[in-house]
């Protein structure tokens, strides 16, 4: 079934919108909840209350993507649920891709100073979508989706350390647009 058509049974609160939003996205929704949580249970969680929470909110809401709106909330609430259950722990998981970041993305507290979230998110966009297919996707992949370096560098044919220098590269040239943009990181 179509993303359109799939939205529509949410407007109409006809509830197989749910299980054709699952039969679609369902596997894509697990890996990314277990690319952050790194849990079965937690992650089955998290893709229900996704499912709730598109629910909740079609309407008002009318997605052009049901994709890009149900992996926005699932990832949120699973960055929800890793903080929760990890707030005086450190591990893997999310931790490790949000340090990843912290070189080139500023702060929360910074962003507040030197430009609002939203224009930060357009800022990226746009740096994101001046790349290369392949680096686009791999830098989704990668930072938004959560998934592993070593499964990345196993779909693409490359050594796991040639695949971190390559989004090394990646974080840097994203910090230097940022900069360039006037965004202290």
């Amino acid at each position: 079934m179509e993303d359109v058509q799939i939205i529509d049974l949410y407007w109409l609160r006809d509830e197989r919108a749910i299980g054709e939003t699952d039969a679609k996205y369902g596997s894509f929704c697990h890996r990314i909840a277990m690319n952050i949580l790194h849990s079965f249970q937690d992650s089955e969680e998290c893709v229900s209350d996704a499912y709730g929470r598109c629910w909740d909110t079609m309407p008002p809401q009318r997605p052009e993507s049901l994709r890009a709106y149900l992996g926005a909330i699932l990832r949120n609430l699973s960055i929800s649920r890793y903080r929760a259950a990890h707030a005086q722990k450190r591990f893997g998981g999310a931790e490790v891709l949000l340090s990843e970041l912290a070189d080139c993305v500023p702060s929360p507290d910074n962003v507040q100073r030197s430009v609002e979230a939203e224009e930060l998110g357009e800022l990226i966009a746009r740096w994101l979508r001046k790349l290369e297919r392949e680096d686009r996707t791999l830098f989704i992949r990668r930072y938004w989706n959560g998934d592993g370096v070593k499964e990345l560098a196993e779909e693409l044919g490359v050594r796991p350390n040639a695949l971190t220098k390559r989004l090394l590269r990646l974080r840097e040239a994203l910090r230097r647009e940022l900069e360039r943009e006037g965004v202290s990181v």
